[in-house]
């Protein structure tokens, strides 16, 4: 009996790195925890990978299930957080995650790092298209497990040592890093859109 697919586990784990793009969180971890001692931003990156492992997790085992009962189509979901992405970058770009006594309370690990950066619709879609092949591969279920655990622990570590380029850059890379940062995600907010209106006009 197969336990273990590595084949599949190969396969779940890259396309999910791509998607996730634990390089690419970097400028945005940065951005959205200036201001916070090193401690801060230490604790935020695990609260905000372990949040995204546990949206995937339930989206893995009752993704299909619940879309199916609210009626809601794949690209449905592509275009709410493309927008929803698109209102993360606007405030990136106009520098309106600068901390202030009305947001200093606010866990950015939770929204918007881990979700929809993180677990975002790209990656929850994915998800929930291995889920459904896992089902009908032996150690399958098992693959798709290890390869989420170990994406969200790749995600944890490159966001736990962007700690330490803070001490490089400084304050003011960040204020740089959080300009482009609002760039390149509103153009990955447009695509995102884009992509699901694509899909809407193949299959209609």
């Amino acid at each position: 009996m197969v336990l273990f697919d590595v084949r599949f586990f190969v396969e779940a784990f890259v396309t999910m790195f791509v998607i996730m793009d634990p390089p690419g969180v970097i400028p945005l971890f940065l951005a959205y925890t200036g201001g916070r001692t090193a401690a801060q931003r230490k604790r935020i990156a695990w609260q905000a990978a372990v949040t995204a492992f546990c949206l995937i997790v339930v989206f893995a085992i009752f993704g299909q299930a619940i879309l199916g009962y609210l009626h809601v189509e794949v690209a449905a979901m592509q275009i709410a957080g493309g927008l929803l992405l698109l209102l993360v970058a606007l405030e990136l770009l106009r520098g309106a995650t600068e901390p202030s006594e009305v947001r200093s309370n606010v866990n950015v690990a939770l929204v918007p790092l881990g979700t929809p950066l993180l677990a975002g619709p790209g990656a929850i879609v994915a998800t929930i298209v291995f889920a459904q092949q896992a089902t009908g591969k032996p150690g399958g279920i098992i693959s798709l497990g290890l390869a989420i655990a170990a994406v969200h622990m790749v995600l944890w570590l490159f966001m736990r040592f962007s700690v330490s380029i803070i001490r490089v850059i400084k304050e003011n890379g960040v204020e740089l890093v959080t300009r482009i940062a609002g760039l390149l995600l509103s153009a990955l907010a447009v695509q995102l859109i884009i992509n699901a209106i694509r899909s809407l006009i193949s299959t209609g």
